[in-house]
């Protein structure tokens, strides 16, 4: 898969090794967050990547801030981006079962290093459980998004 992973300048250290830990499980990351620690505005990471993974560019992205909370607000804000915020496994293996996310996103300043890579692996190597409840519930989200 290609994956796409975006950071702000709280993010610069764990980003570098969850974008190395995703490569060695066989994915091409495409980095687009900063590199250096001077401060930025997240939105602009969270958005960018969010327009790749809805354009199909990529298939799924990795988002990672201070908490995760602001970036993935930004992604979200994209249509067709499905973005959860994780700081534990079950989650991050959920949204991808039943909620289809495409993408995900994690804190920096909450979860260590082995956590975050944990994570993001159990994020991969899910998959939609498809139709049903879980469909239809998807299928409601849009309804809304579209509204707008």
């Amino acid at each position: 898969m290609k994956i796409v992973i975006a950071n702000d300048h709280a993010a610069v250290d764990l980003k570098k090794e969850v974008k190395e830990y995703i490569e060695s499980l066989g994915h091409e990351v495409i980095n687009i967050g900063t590199d250096s620690n001077e401060s930025c505005h997240y939105p602009e990471y969270g958005a960018k990547a969010a327009r790749m993974v809805a354009s199909g560019e990529v298939d799924l992205g990795v988002l990672i801030c201070g908490t995760g909370v602001g970036i993935s607000l930004a992604a979200n804000k994209i249509k067709g981006i499905r973005c959860g915020v994780c700081s534990e496994t079950t989650t991050a293996r959920l949204i991808r079962q039943h909620n289809n996310a495409n993408m995900i996103a994690f804190g920096a300043r909450i979860v260590g290093n082995e956590l975050a890579k944990d994570i993001v692996k159990s994020f991969l190597e899910a998959e939609f459980e498809g139709g049903g409840r879980h469909q239809t519930r998807i299928d409601m989200i849009t309804a809304i998004e579209n509204e707008a």
